[in-house]
This record gives C-alpha cells, sequence and structure tokens, in this order.
C-alpha cells in the first residue's frame, strides 16, 4: 500500500480510502468486519462513513455504518491504526435543526457520531454537502471549537461548489479558524467536468487533499454492463440512465481495451486512472466482500503509461 499527505497537512492516509456507505445495507454486520480486516491487513488504514449512513434504507433512522464501525474498532482495538472520516448536513430526524451545517446541528451531530464510533476524536470531520442557509464562518467556527475541545483533528467538505470552498478558506485566514483541508467530490472517468472545471485548480492552489466519491461510476467502469441490454434492477436502471450514452460507452470500451493490454481489469485500471491524476489522494472504493476489495485493490499494481492516461482522458473528454 502506497500512502500521501492529505493535502498540506502531515497526516499520512493509505492511497485508497475504504467506503462504508454500504454497511448495513447490501452488507450485513459479518461480511463489513471482514471487508475492514482485509483492507487494514493490506496496509489500507482510511475509512469514510457518515452519520446519514444508512438513513435512505427503509426502516434504518441513520447511523447504522458508524455504529458498525464503532464495534469493529472496539473489538479490534486498532483506533490508533485508523484514519477516521464522518461527516455531518444530512438530515438525522425531523424536525427543523437535525440537518444542516448550524451549530446547534453540529455539536449534537458531532457528539453523536462519537457515541456510534465508540471513540473520543474524529480524524477528518466533513461537511457533507453545501449548506445555503447557513453562513460558513458559523460552521468554521463551530467546526474550530471542536478541534481545540479534541474532538475533531482536521475538517473537509463534501459536495461544495468551487466558490464555496474558496469562500471557506477566505474566511478561514481572516477569522483564524480552523481550514479546510480536504475535498470529496464526485469523480471518476465518465464524470469530469463537475471536478475539472474550477475545483480542481483550487484543489491544487491551495494544497487541499481530493478523495472522490463514486470512482467506479457506480459500477459503470467495472465493465459489467453493455450496450443495448435490458437491465432490470432500479439501481442497475439508474446507471445506464445516467451513463447510456456515446461518449461513456467510447470510454469504458478504452479501459477495457487498455486492461485487457496490460493484464488488468477495467475495474483497476479505471482506479489507477484517478490515482494518477496529480491532485487526487485517496478514491473511495466500496466492497461487500473481500474478494471484492481485491479487484479495487489491485489498481495498486497498475501504472499506467503517460500514454495510455492520455488515451483515457480523450476517450473521456467533455464527460
Amino acid at each position: 500500500m502506497d500512502y500521501r499527505k492529505l493535502g498540506r497537512t502531515g497526516l499520512k492516509v493509505s492511497a485508497l480510502c475504504l467506503g462504508t456507505m454500504q454497511w448495513g445495507w447490501t452488507a450485513d454486520e459479518q461480511a463489513a468486519f471482514r471487508v475492514m480486516d482485509a483492507f487494514v491487513e493490506n496496509g489500507g488504514n482510511f475509512l469514510d462513513t457518515a452519520d446519514y449512513y444508512s438513513r435512505y434504507v427503509p426502516g434504518h433512522t441513520g447511523g447504522e455504518s458508524e455504529q458498525i464501525i464503532g464495534r469493529w474498532l472496539a473489538t479490534r482495538r486498532n483506533r490508533d491504526a485508523v484514519i477516521l472520516q464522518t461527516k455531518v448536513y444530512q438530515p438525522m430526524g425531523e424536525r427543523p435543526n437535525d440537518r444542516g451545517l448550524s451549530r446547534k446541528h453540529i455539536l449534537e451531530a458531532v457528539d453523536a457520531s462519537l457515541r456510534r464510533l465508540q471513540t473520543d476524536y474524529i480524524d477528518l470531520y466533513m461537511a457533507h454537502a453545501f449548506d445555503p442557509e447557513t453562513p460558513i464562518e458559523e460552521t468554521l467556527e463551530t467546526f474550530n471549537d471542536l478541534r481545540r475541545a479534541g474532538k475533531i483533528r482536521y475538517a473537509g467538505v463534501s459536495n461544495f461548489p468551487a466558490w464555496r470552498l474558496v469562500e471557506s478558506l477566505w474566511k478561514a485566514e481572516v477569522l483564524h479558524t480552523i481550514r479546510i483541508d480536504s475535498l470529496e467530490p464526485h469523480y471518476n472517468l465518465v464524470h469530469r467536468q463537475e471536478f475539472e472545471q474550477d475545483l480542481r485548480t483550487v484543489c491544487e492552489k491551495y494544497q487541499i487533499a481530493v478523495t472522490p466519491y463514486s470512482s467506479l461510476a457506480n459500477g459503470f467502469l467495472t465493465g459489467k454492463y453493455r450496450r443495448g441490454e435490458q437491465v432490470q434492477s432500479p439501481r442497475a436502471s439508474s446507471v445506464m440512465k445516467r451513463y447510456n450514452r456515446e461518449e461513456a460507452w467510447r470510454t469504458i470500451e478504452t479501459v477495457q481495451r487498455i486492461a485487457q493490454e496490460i493484464g488488468s481489469t477495467p475495474q483497476a485500471v479505471s482506479l489507477a486512472w484517478l490515482m494518477a491524476q496529480p491532485t487526487i489522494t485517496a478514491p473511495i472504493i466500496g466492497a461487500n466482500s473481500p474478494e471484492q476489495l481485491q479487484g479495487s485493490l489491485a489498481a495498486l499494481d497498475v501504472k499506467l503509461t503517460g500514454e495510455q492516461v492520455e488515451q483515457l482522458n480523450e476517450a473521456s473528454r467533455g464527460l
């Protein structure tokens, strides 16, 4: 496993981050434990979760993923070996202050996350989305108080527009608060423009770590979908609705060709392309079993040539 600095900080994280939104949903607790064990055994130290996971599942209230991670940490007694990233913003109840980035909600949410995770600190605390109703200085000052209290160590954001990210950096400098040191954007070979248009430049300029989610485009970049095929599941239908266009098919065909040339898989090549981007710190990967995890870890052994990277760039240009 390779390790990379988290942006301008001195914190070292594994070059792949294990996403856990599926814990308690498509992966039960035993499966989750097996995947996390395998990830750590292969040198991984970076886990991504959120308080909201998996409130979107009928019958769930949120916090299921954090609870499973907390029980795993307590059982394995390895908290000091893990870099833990969780998030705040999404609705955790029906009351008006049960969501967002207000001081009230953040203070309540962080304590709830700490209880579920069975830890007294969070390495990287993330704003899960942009909150247009809360001044960014209110959020930053609250994060700063949490750092002083020892509850969090670094701060980051996910799904922020470039202007809001720049505003947060400016306000942090003016107010002398904690600074945003990590961005979690939606970014992969078939979803490039949202990050590359402005966010990438901001992250380069200000040395902000980038940990993209949906690294494999919900499975599209693994090559398991085919042109013109009829899909049955709602999840597959959603994937096809988003990516069923000529540019995306051209991209996956290029991925498959390069994978065949180097004796690898589309999954590994797609992740290797992400890791080859200068601004990327650690793509977030998901797995329901150790076997699926190994498919992503194989990307660590893939070294794309400059020509292969350019072929992938050209195929996916405009996406």
